[in-house]
């Protein structure tokens, strides 16, 4: 047990209203848990508390009753005796008449019933006398808001929990709950009080019951917050969605047939509102309304309904029709909020009822529309008052004919004959009846509006299709009726939605969107019931197939064809129809296939592609016809270019590559069996490769290159280990039977390396891009061949000026040590930057040291100029960056000497005292961004980078102080402006909470850039890195102090930066930054308001709009600051 003197201290302090709300909770943590560990029992918890639950003294008791129900509110799990129970919920019952004490009465009521039955609970007479109590003692709305809600609560807790009490006090509670509810304007409160209205109403459904005779009363009181008008904002505490409490009114307007009488007027005079809140508030409590309130209710009330429902769809709807691609699969009109509530209702009261069909059937505005199709041809030529007619009424009867399979018999037997007359496709006999006529012909007239109603009455009956199992066990059932009747005109109807799409030109989108769309859902009916037989379905899929063959640009009917076999293949895998899916292989895509393979197609190639691709990606089986299909094109295109010297065929190859890029690599995590197929074509392609002797030049030869290069790479780095290593052998394969003059020049000498500067063929470029592509691609754990070899071959080729192997040997050192391989990544560095090139000087053993990647080094005196031409020099920095990043990346030492290296190379001079060409300085500085920057060519998740948490900070805190005080000491202008060039890629690329925490450090440093960069244009990219840096210090509250004590050289630079000229974004950005810096204090930024004005009154002139619009937002700010006093 808790020592008695400590318990009353706790007892003591949270009965003192003078301790904090912080101390409160302490103590009555602390009596908690001795509860909880059975430390303290709750009777001797009561024993103590005797003085404090029954004192005269009103605070403290007050006080101590609500310590005892947070108590008991912390112990709802703790099994307590019932006896206990019994005696505490008696206390708590006798306390709800002292209004002092009534919020501790509440919360210990509602505790106690709360408890679960294994733990002690409330029985049925105490919960009653609860509930009497309250009725009888507590004046709600006189409570304050917390008090309220406690009292709501418990009247909820007793509807849910104690029904079987509450039933025998009926009249009182609902008679209580009247009168608290009567005035409420708070919305926690109010979602409860909604909510106990409908519990009332579950509880009492008797017509003798006490909801039913006090209905009235209670409607009107939950009435008046209808339409809900809500104005508490989100940063109310309690933060109620204003849709949660609208639905919480709604369910209580409708939770009883007894509010019928007094409800639907009310909601229908609301539906004539002129704000669109109320409109739909109705239109949604109507439709709860109509299923609570049942059909006998609500018959009474139909023909205000229909007429309601009318009145919302005419003034919502409006008059343009979209015949763009994409409303080939959506009604083609915008639905606001009231029209799609309008439509629910309507369907809702449909399908509960179909006598009220015979409203629908029966107006007169809705018989009238076929007057109004015959009258006009084209949908453009007609009235705006037709269009809505056509628009209105055919949303109407869709909607009405997708409720059930009833209603759609009825809407297709009393309107779809008639449609279909108008349409031509229907002929009268000589008794006047309508009858179909096999032999007749389409009108020559297509009205749009017809043909827009017939598909609109499609595809709601195309929604009723059941599963083909619920079509095979109900033969001959109701639904066959509007199934007979399309499958009676299904050949005419599809003749019909042919000829409008071969009479549309290409200046009328809306006879080839009527007729595709048509098309489109007469080949969407599915399962065992289709109306649509498998020949009239291949009829659809050749006519769509046909248009997108067709010797003809990209036009509006092009691509609404293609979208339509897009959605029917789909369509076909999604509900497995096999006897479909054979048709569509077959029509659309082996024909499509074929196309691609075809080297005498009229169509433009990169249209067969997009269609091929988008058409083959609805199904698997699809996807995998398709790449045999692009591999089969790419072989023979490629042999037929380099047998023919057909450049055409490479420029298909590049474009086939290109969709293998964008269309197949991203999809193939989704599909079975892609990742194999995309190895066996990456292999192929290496097979043709190495089978051709000639490669042109030609910058169509160039193009191919890199889509080839990319394609490879992307597919290396999606396939499985397995794959990536078929695929790296055979690479290496083709590259050591090649005859790259690099391979054969290993050993080099400096004249021979300069001699090949551009020996390359285009066909041993590509063979050496490739198996670049190949190795930055692979994986940690692939398997890669003869490595030592290799970094040969990557060192001497980018030596001599080809980037992709420079960046395939960062690669390799970023990965060595984590899979299969013949050499360490010590081996891969001691050959990289200890290679002998023979310089016809004598390198001596110091000039070899055996120091991995210092300046020292034979690679590193290249480097900065020892050795070697410019060409070779710069060449070298670039490289040696690249191999730096793969190092960096993975965390490796050797950086921070290639660093060194680096930074060596933008002094002015080198060790021997020998000058550094400008040339060779903008290499070494620009090396700095391909170490710090993301790249998107490699060294990257996507290609299995090795990469180190946190690299890119440790590079920071290890270059920036190196390069910040080489910037000091700088002895020319040049070296001073590269060393800033340097540091700022550092700065920008790395993550901006390491610059935020070094913003006092970093500042005068950033400024200093920003003024040195601007200098010269060809920094600008540079520049407006550097800037964005700096606008993030400005808006962060780690760098305000900085910021602050810089005001004045800070304003000095943006001031300067806002006349720019090179860059755009860097007198926006300057312009932003100068409104940013408002937020410092006044004194820090007044005395500059002048200088600020006049430098952005003179962007107003700027060339470019935005900067413009920027410049008056920030002189308006500037003007409105005045030159009040505030402490610095």
């Amino acid at each position: 047990m808790a020592a008695p003197s400590q318990l009353t201290e706790y007892l003591e302090a949270f009965v003192d209203v003078t301790r904090s709300s912080t101390h409160h909770a302490d103590c009555l943590k602390a009596i908690v848990s001795s509860l909880e560990k059975s430390v303290l029992s709750i009777n001797q918890l009561v024993v103590e508390m005797d003085m404090y639950l029954t004192t005269t003294d009103d605070v403290v008791r007050a006080r101590g009753i609500l310590l005892l129900a947070e108590i008991l509110n912390h112990l709802k799990s703790k099994p307590l005796d019932n006896a206990v129970v019994h005696s505490l919920i008696g206390f708590f019952t006798a306390k709800l008449d002292e209004w002092r004490s009534v919020r501790g009465a509440l919360s210990g009521c509602l505790a106690l019933l709360k408890r679960k039955d294994v733990a002690g609970v409330v029985t049925a007479i105490d919960a009653e006398a609860v509930a009497k109590s309250m009725a009888q003692s507590i004046q709600v709305q006189s409570l304050a808001l917390h008090d309220r809600k406690l009292c709501f609560e418990v009247l909820e807790c007793l509807l849910e929990q104690y029904p079987e009490a509450i039933i025998n006090v009926g009249d009182l509670i609902v008679y209580a709950t009247c009168e608290a509810i009567d005035g409420e304007k708070d919305p926690p409160c109010l979602m409860l009080a909604f909510h106990i209205v409908e519990l009332l109403a579950r509880l009492f459904p008797s017509p003798s019951g006490p909801v039913a005779s006090e209905a009235s009363d209670l409607f009107e009181i939950i009435s008046c917050y209808f339409p809900l008008h809500y104005t508490h904002t989100k940063a109310d505490e309690a933060n109620i969605p204003r849709e949660d409490l609208s639905r919480g009114l709604s369910l209580a307007i409708s939770s009883t047939p007894f509010f019928e009488p007094y409800a639907v007027p009310l909601l229908l005079e609301k539906l004539s509102s002129s704000l669109p809140v109320a409109k739909v508030d109705s239109l949604k409590c109507l439709k709860d309304c109509a299923t609570k309130y049942g059909v006998n209710r609500m018959k009474k009330h139909y023909e205000d309904l229909w007429s309601a429902i009318k009145d919302a769809l005419y003034s919502s709807t409006g008059t343009d029709l979209s015949f763009g691609l994409e409303s080939l699969t959506s009604p083609g009109f915008e639905m606001d909020e009231i029209h799609r509530e309008a439509v629910d209702l309507l369907q809702r009261l449909v399908k509960q009822d179909i006598s009220f069909l015979g409203l629908v059937v029966d107006d007169i505005r809705v018989n009238m529309i076929f007057d109004t199709i015959a009258r006009y041809s084209r949908y453009e030529e007609m009235l705006d008052t037709s269009k809505l007619e056509i628009l209105v009424v055919s949303q109407i009867l869709s909607v009405s004919a997708r409720a059930s399979v009833e209603s759609c018999n009825i809407i297709f037997q009393t309107f779809f004959f008639r449609l279909v007359n108008t349409l031509g496709i229907v002929e009268k006999t000589s008794s006047g009846d309508l009858v179909h006529n096999e032999n007749s012909t389409v009108s020559t007239k297509l009205y749009h509006g017809g043909l827009h109603l017939c598909i609109e009455l499609l595809t709601a009956s195309k929604d009723l299709i059941p599963s083909s199992e619920e079509c095979s066990s109900t033969p001959g059932s109701a639904q066959q009726s509007w199934c007979s009747i399309v499958n009676r005109f299904s050949v005419s109807l599809i003749g019909a939605f042919t000829s409008a799409v071969q009479s549309s030109k290409d200046d009328c989108s809306a006879d080839a969107y009527l007729g595709v769309k048509g098309l489109l859902v007469m080949g969407m009916f599915w399962g065992g019931s289709s109306p649509v037989s498998r020949s009239e379905f291949e009829k659809i899929l050749t006519t769509l197939t046909s248009i997108i063959t067709a010797k003809s640009a990209k036009t509006v009917k092009w691509e609404l064809a293609l979208k339509a076999l897009v959605c029917m293949g789909s369509s076909i895998d999604q509900y497995h129809e096999s006897e479909k899916a054979m048709s569509y292989m077959g029509i659309v895509v082996e024909n499509l296939v074929s196309l691609v393979c075809s080297s005498h197609c009229g169509l433009p190639y990169p249209m067969i592609l997009e269609a091929t691709s988008e058409v083959c990606s609805t199904r698997p089986k699809y996807v995998e016809k398709m790449v045999q299909g692009f591999e089969e094109a790419f072989c023979s295109s490629f042999s037929d270019f380099y047998v023919n010297g057909n450049f055409n065929s490479i420029e298909n190859c590049s474009q086939l590559l290109e969709c293998v890029t964008n269309k197949l690599l991203p999809r193939v995590t989704e599909i079975d069996g892609l990742e194999k197929m995309l190895v066996h074509f990456a292999i192929s392609m290496w097979n043709q490769i190495e089978s051709s002797v000639v490669f042109s030049n030609d910058i169509t030869c160039r193009e191919f290159v890199k889509a080839a290069v990319k394609t490879m790479g992307q597919i290396v780095g999606v396939a499985l280990v397995d794959s990536q290593n078929s695929i790296i052998q055979k690479a290496y394969n083709v590259i050591s039977s090649s005859t790259l003059p690099a391979m054969e020049s290993i050993p080099l000498t400096f004249a021979a390396l300069e001699g090949l500067q551009h020996n390359l063929s285009t066909r041993d470029e590509l063979i050496l891009s490739l198996f670049a592509s190949v190795i930055i691609g692979a994986s940690p754990k692939a398997s890669i061949p003869d490595v030592k070899s290799l970094i040969h071959l990557f060192l001497v080729s980018f030596l001599k000026g080809y980037i992709p192997a420079a960046q395939a040997l960062g690669s390799v050192v970023n990965k060595l040590g984590t899979g299969s391989s013949d050499c360490s990544l010590e081996e891969a560095c001691d050959i990289i930057f200890h290679e002998s090139f023979a310089s016809g000087k004598h390198i001596s053993s110091e000039d070899s040291s055996k120091t991995i990647c210092g300046s020292e080094t034979l690679f590193s005196k290249i480097c900065l100029g020892f050795y070697g031409s410019l060409d070779l020099q710069t060449r070298a920095i670039t490289g040696l960056a690249w191999i730096g990043k793969g190092l960096l990346m993975r965390g490796d030492g050797r950086v921070n000497e290639i660093a060194l290296v680096l930074m060596e190379c933008l002094k002015s001079t080198n060790s021997s005292g020998n000058a550094l060409h400008p040339s060779a300085m903008k290499h070494a500085a620009d090396a700095f961004l391909i170490l710090m920057s993301d790249s998107g060519e490699c060294l990257n998740r996507k290609f299995h980078a090795v990469i180190r948490p946190l690299y890119k900070q440790r590079f920071f805190s290890i270059t920036v102080p190196i390069l910040e005080s080489l910037i000091v000491n700088s002895q020319t202008p040049l070296s001073r402006t590269m060393l800033h060039v340097a540091l700022a890629h550092v700065i920008s690329n790395v993550p901006v909470t390491v610059v935020l925490d070094n913003t006092k450090k970093l500042l005068p440093m950033i400024l200093e850039g920003l003024a040195v960069l601007s200098v010269d244009s060809v920094h600008k990219e540079t520049l407006f890195s550097l800037l964005l840096v700096l606008s993030g210090t400005l808006t962060d509250i780690k760098g305000q102090q900085s910021v602050s004590d810089n005001a004045h050289r800070i304003i000095e630079c943006l001031v300067k930066l806002t006349s720019y000229p090179h860059l755009m974004v860097v007198r926006e950005t300057a312009i932003q930054c100068l409104a940013t810096l408002l937020e410092l204090p006044h004194g820090r930024i007044y005395p500059f308001r002048r200088e600020v004005l006049q430098a952005v009154t003179k962007a107003l002139d700027d060339p470019k709009r935005r900067v413009r619009e920027e410049a008056i937002k920030c002189r308006q700010a500037w003007t409105s600051i005045t030159s009040r006093s505030t402490p610095v």
